[in-house]
């Protein structure tokens, strides 16, 4: 009698010791098995090369490639390679971002191995795992409809910039920058840069560090 054949599961994650208690959760199934495990983006994109996994559990924020940089890489050379995000973060913009480099699903870490194995399932089979919690985020993160260079001004402004400061930084007028600022104060409803943050945190526009 022939064996069911197990999802093939490719873990990357710059912590160990999350590898290995994700690597026991999933090799204890029944239905799938960890064929490598490794703890960056090049070495994800070289495990992939040799071992083929039908799904790769992928960290957002590691060391050197992040999580994005390395979803892009792999879907430029392995097309539709299916990933699943597994993440500390579900910051709107890190999601959205995500899913928009093509990742099938986002599962966050504080949530039941239990979900993770689930989600599995439901990308190898073809489709997106996206809790509610997460789609949440995305919506919020959608709904405000920064422009890429909205979202670089407000990043800035985050990080305490002047005007004149993130203008030169972008190669841009301070006359301009003005504009970007005004834009991003009335797309989110607010009168001032305090407010500007506070609101962009609170919806998970941007993470400040």
């Amino acid at each position: 009698m022939n064996e069911t054949r197990k999802t093939r599961v490719l873990l990357v994650d710059d912590h160990m010791a999350i590898r290995m208690g994700l690597m026991t959760a999933i090799n204890d199934a029944l239905d799938m098995e960890v064929v490598a495990d490794v703890e960056d983006g090049q070495e994800a994109i070289a495990a992939y090369r040799k071992y083929q996994p039908d799904v790769v559990v992928l960290d957002l924020r590691m060391q050197g490639m992040s999580g994005v940089q390395t979803l892009h890489a792999l879907r430029a050379e392995f097309g539709a390679v299916r990933v699943l995000v597994y993440s500390n973060y579900a910051r709107g913009e890190e999601v959205y971002q995500a899913i928009k480099a093509g990742a099938a699903g986002f599962v966050v870490k504080e949530m039941a191995l239990d979900r993770l194995l689930e989600a599995i399932r439901v990308v190898n089979s073809g489709g997106q795992y996206i809790p509610e919690q997460v789609a949440a985020r995305i919506a919020e993160r959608l709904l405000a409809g920064l422009s890429p260079r909205e979202m670089e001004v407000l990043k800035l402004l985050a990080k305490g910039l002047s005007n004149k400061e993130i203008a030169t930084q972008l190669g841009l007028v301070v006359g301009t920058i003005k504009i970007y600022v005004a834009n991003i104060f009335n797309k989110l409803g607010v009168s001032d840069r305090t407010q500007a943050l506070v609101t962009a945190v609170k919806r998970g526009i941007i993470d400040i560090e």
